[in-house]
């Protein structure tokens, strides 16, 4: 950024001291209430949002961190929101800042050339007007202008090039336009928004993509992050795809309970005992997912099959077994039966040997329309990811399990965070640790026939019995929204449904 730009908003002044804007003005406090103090903060949340570091972005501007620490508080008061939160990979910006992202592009990228003293002159050495220019830019740069200009396209230049690829385009190239935008490099591209994503997405789910686009997009996002927005938005259209009711809570299943176990686990699917205990409640339960091979779900089908839980054949049979009480209100959807393209996407595990961002979105497509959802996520940034991107789908119901990878279950000897939403507003939960009896030794059974054995009281039942009791009464916290404190009585209520579970 040029030191005329940085005079005009601040940036540049030791620590956020007083700058002095024109000669003979008194010092400028940089206050949020004025224009020009605004105008600092948001060229200051620009930079904070390319550059998602405190100090990359105060280097960016040529200010010391604590400075920019003190801006950011400043923007976090001045807007209610956290706006970059610490991850484990890094500073993310929240979902209602990147809905700041284009216009604050757009404002610093015009401030910045406005400011620009290589601008063409008159003869008359005046500054010509800028009148031929949009002053509200169509297409704002991906990322910020280099300090060091060493030839070549700039940012301008590129989000030019990129906004002439319009929506009549034919899809390859539209797709191409998204891998750009997200895949030109770190500190030179942005994330895409809900609406972005959910076209790139289409896209592919319409089989108009090149293989080589589906990898370079896949791998891209996963590299990269996906944010919130993005994952709303690849959802949005999963869902449209797969024909899920846009609106949730047509009272065809009051939960929602995505099992997108790893292709290699064979542990025990405690979690389906579980959400047998409640469905034996009274709650229609709908358990989607896949194990064993991403292909067939066959582990899954199997565990259903021990059970006597009916395994549907598509979205339509679910419904129809769910509201003839087939099941006892429980019934399992393995994923190839009802998003086979999405299944054969999650197949490519083995060319990529790494997860997608799609085992994020196969968690939320909800496919009966489910009043509530539980997931299970191993990291704190896709909790966050996960609840976010359900708020911005308009979801109200949803909770998100933080001590296990892949499905919501229970794991009594740890801590468990829940980040919820409830009757639509975001809130966290904590769950002590709870004391739990070791594992029994072998058994000379499968880990299936163990499973079975536990549920039907012909094995030691002690640890896993806490299990399943604890993950149904995790369950029935968020069906009936209760709050944390309220976890001592669901105990005693999945307790009671233990012991009658065989009557």
């Amino acid at each position: 950024m040029n030191k005329r730009l940085q005079n005009a908003t601040g940036a540049g002044s030791d620590d956020g001291a007083q700058t002095s804007i024109l000669p003979g003005e008194p010092p400028f406090d940089g206050s949020a209430t004025s224009s020009l103090g605004g105008l600092r903060l948001l060229v200051a949340l620009d930079a904070l949002l390319v550059e998602q570091s405190v100090g990359r972005a105060a280097a960016r501007l040529g200010i010391r961190p604590p400075a920019m620490s003190r801006i950011l508080k400043q923007i976090r008061d001045r807007y209610g929101d956290r706006i970059l939160r610490k991850t484990a990979r890094g500073m993310v910006p929240t979902p209602f800042a990147e809905t700041l992202r284009l216009r604050l592009r757009a404002l610093a990228a015009e401030a910045a050339d406005l400011m620009d003293p290589s601008s063409p002159m008159q003869d008359a050495g005046r500054p010509l007007a800028f009148t031929n220019r949009s002053p509200i830019r169509e297409a704002p740069p991906l990322t910020l202008r280099r300090t060091l200009d060493i030839g070549g396209p700039t940012p301008e230049d590129f989000a030019r090039k990129l906004e002439q690829i319009g929506p009549g385009a034919e899809p390859r190239r539209r797709l191409a336009r998204f891998i750009a935008t997200i895949g030109v490099g770190a500190g030179q591209t942005r994330p895409l928004t809900l609406e972005e994503a959910d076209e790139a997405f289409t896209i592919i789910l319409d089989g108009e993509a090149d293989p080589i686009q589906i990898g370079a997009f896949l791998v891209v996002l996963q590299y990269r992050g996906i944010t919130a927005m993005e994952l709303a938005g690849v959802v949005k259209a999963g869902r449209r795809h797969i024909g899920a009711p846009a609106e949730l809570g047509e009272l065809a299943a009051d939960l929602d309970w995505p099992a997108y176990l790893s292709p290699r686990s064979r542990a025990e699917p405690w979690f389906f005992l579980a959400a047998k205990l409640v469905a034996q409640a009274g709650y229609r339960v709908v358990l989607h997912g896949s194990a064993g091979t991403w292909q067939n779900g066959s582990r899954l089908a199997e565990a259903a099959e021990m059970l006597h839980v009916p395994v549907a054949r598509s979205i339509e049979h679910a419904r129809t077994v769910l509201a003839a009480g087939a099941g006892a209100g429980l019934v399992y959807l393995p994923l190839p039966a009802f998003a086979p393209q999405i299944a054969a996407l999650l197949a490519l595990y083995g060319l990529f040997e790494m997860r997608s961002p799609l085992n994020l979105a196969t968690a939320l497509l909800n496919p009966i329309g489910a009043c509530a959802s539980v997931l299970g996520a191993s990291r704190s940034a896709y909790q966050l990811a996960h609840r976010d991107a359900a708020a911005l789908l308009g979801w109200s119901d949803l909770a998100i399990h933080g001590s296990h990878r892949d499905v919501w279950q229970a794991t009594p000897d740890r801590a468990t965070r829940l980040d919820r939403l409830v009757k639509g507003l975001a809130r966290s939960d904590h769950i002590a640790s709870r004391p739990q009896a070791k594992a029994p030794g072998a058994t000379g059974l499968s880990s299936l026939e163990y499973w079975k054995a536990v549920w039907d009281g012909r094995a030691p039942d002690c640890r896993p019995r806490q299990i399943v009791i604890d993950t149904a009464a995790l369950a029935l916290l968020v069906l009936e929204h209760r709050p944390a404190d309220g976890f001592a009585l669901m105990q005693e209520r999945a307790t009671a449904l233990w012991a009658d579970r065989l009557v």
